[in-house]
């Protein structure tokens, strides 16, 4: 009979394990936090800085851009879904190795499509070689920044006979011009190949230019296989979010059933019972329930971990779906109490402010603690403008 895992004890795990009891932290809090995380979101750049607040109030925006840019313990890299996360070193190699050679080829098989049926922008005929244009552009793009970090931009220019655009769908409204090169450089990018490295912009609207990975890193980047850089993600992923359902680790990959039960059996994973019905899975060693700890107030940015951890959220989520998540499934900023998602927050530009949404009634000290946490926010963030790109359905009608 497989051990029973409540959602109260879920939720638990969650407050005790995503987000650590306030107390002493470590000198290199911002990459201990993206470790215990399995890395932190980065498609909005300021979600890593308000993820890592969100955790430990202490940590600054300087404290992530050293950790980034100065001691490289933290990379940035297209990974799990094809969405950028900010990664260590080691699960950098586990996720290179186990998701990498999966998206590369997604994206080189997109690449061949578009320059195989689509015309050159300015012509009327597809490039005659498409594979042959992939590779020497890959090499010359590789020798580039092997001499110098450039952005996209510049990079474009210092290679204009590789800087083609092709005719996506002509004669449609949808249709347009596509470049090549960007989409090239996410290729190489999942590859492992090239990694953006230092930002050209403030913490909150950074933008990267690119270099080689080895000249980043200072070494080459550990070799890990799929299989073992599956196994190394489930073992962090269980560690920090279990238990989870095989359709979590699925989707927060975005890898196969085939590869996840693979890696599932690799790490012992146990078979537990939930309370929707579904089978779970626990590292062996983490199968006696842990303590709840107090109640605690947080307020999350949009694609955080947490709110973007498991695919089946109701035992955080609850009714709240169509206010948190948008119809392409990002979550937005969330407000959480006692390991609930129970509303949203939105900054005011015209007063800096933060504004706590709720979507249902809490009790009084929930309220008080939430508001707190506001507070504590908007002096965090002081003048600063937030940018963010994927508000929630509720923070959208409060705009």
């Amino acid at each position: 009979m497989r051990p029973s895992i409540g959602d109260d004890q879920r939720r638990a795990r969650l407050q005790l394990r995503q987000f650590p009891a306030p107390g002493p932290r470590p000198a290199d809090s911002p990459v201990a936090l993206a470790g215990t995380l399995a890395g932190f979101h980065a498609t909005t750049s300021s979600t890593v800085h308000l993820s890592a607040w969100a955790r430990d109030p202490r940590v600054r925006p300087g404290d992530l851009e050293s950790a980034l840019y100065d001691d490289r313990a933290l990379v940035k890299q297209l990974a799990m879904r094809r969405t950028l996360f900010v990664l260590t070193r080691p699960l950098l190699a586990a996720a290179v190795g186990a998701i990498g050679a999966r998206v590369a080829a997604s994206e080189r098989t997109n690449m061949l499509r578009e320059l195989r049926r689509s015309p050159v922008s300015g012509t009327e005929a597809a490039v005659p070689d498409p594979e042959g244009w992939i590779a020497a552009a890959s090499e010359a793009v590789l020798a580039t920044l092997a001499a110098e970090s450039l952005t996209t931009a510049q990079l474009r220019a210092a290679l204009p006979e590789y800087d083609l655009s092709v005719d996506v769908h002509p004669g449609k409204t949808y249709g347009g011009a596509a470049p090549m090169l960007p989409r090239l450089l996410n290729h190489l990018s999942a590859r492992g190949d090239i990694v953006r490295g230092d930002g050209a912009g403030s913490w909150n609207t950074a933008r990267n230019t690119w270099t080689t990975m080895t000249s980043w890193l200072g070494t080459e980047l550990p070799h890990a296989t799929p299989d073992d850089g599956h196994a190394e993600l489930v073992r962090c992923w269980l560690r920090t979010y279990g238990p989870g359902t095989e359709e979590d680790l699925v989707w927060w990959l975005g890898s196969t059933k085939t590869a996840v039960r693979k890696a599932l059996s690799a790490v012992d994973a146990v078979e537990v019972a939930l309370d929707s019905g579904d089978v779970g899975y626990l590292l062996p060693d983490d199968l006696d329930d842990v303590e709840p700890g107090p109640p605690r107030a947080l307020l999350l940015p949009e694609l955080d971990p947490t709110t973007m951890g498991y695919k089946k959220r109701d035992f955080y989520l609850g009714p709240h779906a169509a206010e948190i998540f948008d119809a392409t499934g990002n979550g937005g900023q969330t407000a959480w109490w006692d390991g609930r998602i129970v509303g949203g927050w939105i900054r005011r530009p015209e007063s800096s402010s933060v504004e706590v949404l709720l979507l249902e009634d809490v009790p009084a000290p929930a309220r008080r603690a939430l508001d707190l946490r506001a507070e504590e926010l908007a002096a965090w963030l002081g003048e600063e403008k937030l940018v963010t790109g994927y508000p929630s359905p509720q923070t959208r009608r409060h705009r």
